[in-house]
């Protein structure tokens, strides 16, 4: 057995135990998301076929070939090229300077033979829960009058198997930090639905207006990795009503540097391909913050056959999204020269199968080695729309991907 080989065992054996795989002689990682997320837990587990419904089963691709031919028609019919503006220009420049480093790690998962023979076998998956009904809008929830009522119940377990008793607790739902301490995972019931919240865990509901109530007293107690995920103005979103967007000057209000700890914090902001959007980030939104860019990382998203979900060079579907990473410092100095801050390697690409719409990745894992201050990081997560251990995440929404119907059960069943 050569070494290559050995290092490409070690690699899948580590793999299947963290959910992330890491290339040989490559800049690119894998992630099994689901496999992140379920380190999180110790007694439930999140649903594969759940979470990869979008790009796993059979009607989805039924429908992308349905799409495609589709495309080809119109293609037929248009009688002259699109003649792309300067915007568009400046974002297809950036396109191909990026594409080579793309190409080059779909080709280093290509290949991987087993890991892609591991990714094949999440479709046979079948998810046992029996959780059913129409998921709660928490976005609508909060938004009646009666949303100061509006409370969650946990349900504790506590004591041995045989002796196990049950406690509960009553908090209010809205504006307020609610944790489950525990090193257990907490069931917990609102209205007449069932939530998971892993262990160590917290979560803010609210809106834009009260985000200031995360603001710590003092910044020694600040949060060191600030990961935000803004509902950018998106017209596909908005046409299907998947989730309510805001106009970017929204996210100006966003009191990142308040949120950072004394020794400095790295911000790492989702955003999409937009070229007005990139301009509107690097001139306007990290200044105001006082964020200064270090580092664009990648997503690029795949099907279960490791294939790329469109075309790369479609123009306005491709199929990567954009992580912008920065640094931001209490201090007046740059904050590319702090002292605390490392330098992180430009142009990293970050390969997985992407869930529901608008849902990312667990990239805190990735982030961990580049965050300044104490360990472990002290994380917030804002616009987030699931709740991970040890972090705290704030949002309308923050609750959605911890229903029970994205779980399979517990560990044991």
């Amino acid at each position: 057995m050569n070494n290559s080989t050995q290092k490409d065992e070690h690699e899948l054996s580590t793999f299947l135990d963290s959910g992330i795989y890491r290339f040989q002689n490559s800049n690119a990682v894998f992630i099994d998301p689901v496999r992140v997320l379920n380190r999180s837990y110790t007694g439930f587990r999140v649903s594969a076929s759940a979470y990869y419904s979008r790009f796993l089963e059979t009607k989805y691709a039924e429908k992308e070939t349905k799409v495609s031919s589709n495309s080809k028609k119109r293609k037929r019919k248009q009688k002259k090229p699109h003649i792309l503006n300067e915007r568009e220009r400046a974002a297809d420049q950036r396109h191909q300077e990026v594409k080579p480093v793309l190409l080059k790690a779909h080709e280093a998962l290509l290949g991987a033979t087993d890991l892609l023979m591991i990714m094949g076998k999440l479709r046979t998956e079948i998810c046992s829960s029996s959780e059913c009904g129409v998921e709660q809008s928490f976005v609508e929830l909060g938004r009646v009058w009666q949303a100061p009522m509006y409370e969650i119940t946990f349900n504790f377990n506590q004591g041995s198997e045989i002796d196990r008793c049950s406690e509960q607790r009553v908090l209010p739902l809205f504006n307020n930090l609610v944790a489950n301490e525990t090193c257990d995972d907490v069931e917990a019931e609102i209205l007449t639905r069932r939530y998971i919240l892993p262990r160590q865990s917290c979560f803010f509901m609210s809106d834009l207006g009260q985000i200031h109530n995360l603001i710590p007293a003092e910044s020694n107690c600040g949060f060191n990795l600030i990961v935000i995920d803004p509902p950018w103005e998106n017209g596909s979103a908005r046409q299907k009503s998947l989730y309510p967007t805001l106009p970017n000057r929204y996210f100006l209000s966003l009191p990142v540097k308040q949120l950072t700890h004394t020794e400095g914090a790295l911000v790492a902001l989702w955003m999409t391909n937009r070229e007005k959007l990139y301009n509107f980030v690097q001139k306007e939104l990290f200044p105001t913050w006082g964020v200064s860019y270090v580092a664009t990382f990648y997503w690029l998203k795949v099907k279960g056959d490791g294939s790329l979900i469109s075309d790369l060079d479609l123009f306005h579907h491709r199929p990567y999204e954009c992580l912008l990473l920065g640094y931001c410092s209490l201090e007046e100095a740059n904050c590319k020269y702090q002292s605390g801050f490392r330098a992180i390697k430009d142009n990293q690409i970050i390969i997985s199968i992407p869930g529901d719409s608008s849902r990312k990745p667990p990239i805190g894992e990735l982030l961990h080695e580049y965050v300044p201050g104490p360990r472990p990081a002290r994380c917030v997560e804002l616009f987030a729309r699931e709740v991970t251990a040890g972090c705290v995440s704030w949002g309308n929404e923050p609750l959605h991907f911890q229903d029970s119907r994205y779980f399979s059960g517990k560990l044991d069943d």
